[in-house]
Formats: C-alpha cells, structure tokens, sequence
C-alpha cells in the first residue's frame, strides 16, 4: 500500500509528464538507522520515469525537471530521492 508522500510523487509526476511508464518505489525500510530516516517510512524513494517530454534532453536536465515537478517535497518532506528519467525507446 502506497503511503500520501508516494502518491502525491505520482501525482505530480503524472501531471508534469504524462508518463508512459512511472514507477515510485519506496526505499525508505533499507534506510532505517540511517541519517534521514524519519521514522515515517516514507524518507527515501527512487522514481523510474519514461516520458517524451525527456526526448532530446540531458541527464542533468531531466533530473532539474522532475525536481521542479516534485516542489518542496525533495529535501523538505523526502531525504533522498534517486531519478530514473528516460525518453521512449531508450
């Protein structure tokens, strides 16, 4: 069961990109004891992101975009967050 910070994730992610493919994996219980882990199970996730919209752009870029999508939830409401982000086909 997906907890309100993954599903917001998705949410937004859904919204900015209208994705082929979206995963938000929650990988907050491999980080227990470890800095950033809030104890709300919901700290640390990795999203795999394929959508058109990252046709054409940069690693780096892609990363900068999915993270304005997110707002405040990197480094405010998530400690860690692994990005994924990928063109169709690639």
């Amino acid at each position: 069961m997906k907890g309100p910070i993954a599903l917001e994730i998705e949410r937004k992610l859904e919204a900015a990109f209208a994705p082929s493919r979206l995963a938000v994996i929650n990988d907050s219980e491999s980080h227990h004891g470890h800095a950033g882990h809030d104890g709300s199970g919901e700290s640390h996730f990795t999203v795999e992101i394929e959508s058109p919209a990252f046709a054409g752009v940069s690693r780096l870029q892609r990363q900068r975009l999915v993270n304005a999508a997110l707002g405040d939830l990197p480094g405010q409401r998530v400690h860690a967050l692994a990005i994924r982000a990928s063109a169709p086909g690639e």
